[in-house]
């Protein structure tokens, strides 16, 4: 005597997925390169800084105070670029101190200089090492923010000279700083955006190979123990022959998840056309009507919707009987949807369905009637013997497309 055998080969264990490595990929901070470009920049405007001291300091008024403050600028270049560079400084708390540190350096311009050294000189310790805040401010909040605190630096510069110069052919140093700030911030955003995409990319690989895993471990397992039970059931006859029917059923409809009948998978918050969706269905047996323009709807909605009208679809195949057609009409009423599916199969005798979820056969309440419901709608099913069934969908949408949340009922 021989045996059905029903065998399963394991997922390898030893090396991280595709999806596994995107997701890795996908978990760093996308600004994190442009923090530590910038504090190679850092360390080369102190070096310009450094330099400029050195050269400069015997005319200053209090040579041993800015050789003071430059040694407090050291330290704080070097605290600054460590925190920023590891990435535990990259907060508006940091950044804050960095601007005012910028500032207060630029401003104690007055006091270790004279006047007229100050009118003719860039601003102590130079712009070029104040421009830092600048960045770090751009990279931690975008460009507005850049802009803002290129003024702001700008703006100190201008203060200790005295005066604000309108020829900006000789006087650059405000729109250079400004143009920095916004540069950079404009270099944080398109990062970031960049990575918001890499990440929904992350998510569809990852909801893709799942979905792949799932389909190979249901086909080597449940879908072959279904069909033995189905076959075997057939074959024994009497009693069980109700139970190769429900084996046959589920085959059939983990086959058609499992298979060509699953979902694209869709990015969050796009939309996506109902009725070309439900036009796809169309077959020997199965007529399509729907709007001629598009019924755009967010992409989970035309999903829950579609697969509500497939199961029943799968059930015209199912119950109504050899030769039966189903017709499924789509209606556009502006503030909901209505579907429709009619057969002109045999019907369903009465008590019928409360008979099918005692058997613990959920394909109506669940697959459908659950499906629109969680949608905000209302999903009608009329039948009589001989007469074909009729379901109705309706689900409500607000403006274009979302259906009603549950939020949104209780509210």
């Amino acid at each position: 005597m021989t045996r059905d055998a029903v065998t399963t080969t394991p997922e390898p264990l030893h090396r991280p997925s595709r999806a596994t490595q995107l997701a890795m990929a996908v978990d760093t901070d996308p600004v994190g390169p442009l923090w530590r470009a910038a504090q190679l920049f850092r360390l080369l405007s102190y070096m310009y800084a450094l330099g400029f001291q050195i050269a400069i300091n015997d005319d200053l008024a209090h040579r041993a105070t800015a050789w003071v403050l430059f040694a407090v600028l050291t330290a704080w270049t070097a605290t600054s670029g460590i925190a920023y560079y590891v990435g535990f400084g990259r907060n508006r708390y940091w950044v804050s101190a960095d601007v005012a540190v910028a500032c207060a350096m630029m401003l104690s311009t007055s006091y270790v200089a004279t006047e007229s050294w100050a009118l003719n000189n860039q601003s102590w310790p130079t712009t070029l090492w104040a421009v830092n805040a600048v960045i770090s401010v751009a990279l931690l909040a975008g460009p507005v923010w850049g802009i803002v605190s290129g003024l702001l630096v700008g703006g100190t510069s201008a203060f200790v000279k005295g005066a604000f110069d309108l020829n900006f052919g000789r006087n650059a140093t405000i729109i250079i700083i400004v143009a920095t700030g916004m540069a950079v911030g404009l270099a944080a955003v398109i990062a970031r955006r960049a990575q918001a995409v890499l990440a929904q990319a992350a998510g569809i690989a990852a909801a893709t190979e799942e979905r792949e895993r799932l389909s190979r471990e249901v086909h080597d397992g449940v879908l072959q123990v279904l069909a033995l039970i189905a076959r075997r059931g057939r074959e024994i006859g009497g009693e069980t022959a109700a139970l190769a029917e429900l084996a046959g059923e589920q085959e059939y409809a983990l086959r058609r998840l499992v298979s060509g009948a699953a979902e694209e998978i869709e990015i969050d918050g796009t939309t996506v056309d109902l009725a070309a969706r439900l036009r796809a269905l169309a077959a020997d047996g199965v007529s399509v009507s729907a709007p001629g323009t598009a019924v755009d709807v967010e992409a989970f909605v035309a999903t829950e919707i579609r697969a509500a009208v497939i199961n029943a679809l799968d059930n015209v195949v199912r119950h109504a009987g050899s030769g039966a057609r189903a017709f499924v009409l789509l209606e556009d009423l502006g503030d909901q949807l209505v579907v429709s599916i009619r057969d002109d199969g045999v019907g369903i005798e009465p008590g019928r369905l409360g008979e099918a979820q005692q058997q613990g056969r959920m394909g109506i309440s669940t697959s459908i009637v659950g499906r629109i419901e969680s949608l905000g709608g209302t999903a009608h099913l009329e039948c009589a013997p001989e007469g074909g069934t009729e379901w109705e969908l309706t689900i409500p949408v607000d403006g274009r497309g979302n259906g009603a949340t549950d939020a949104d009922r209780v509210g």
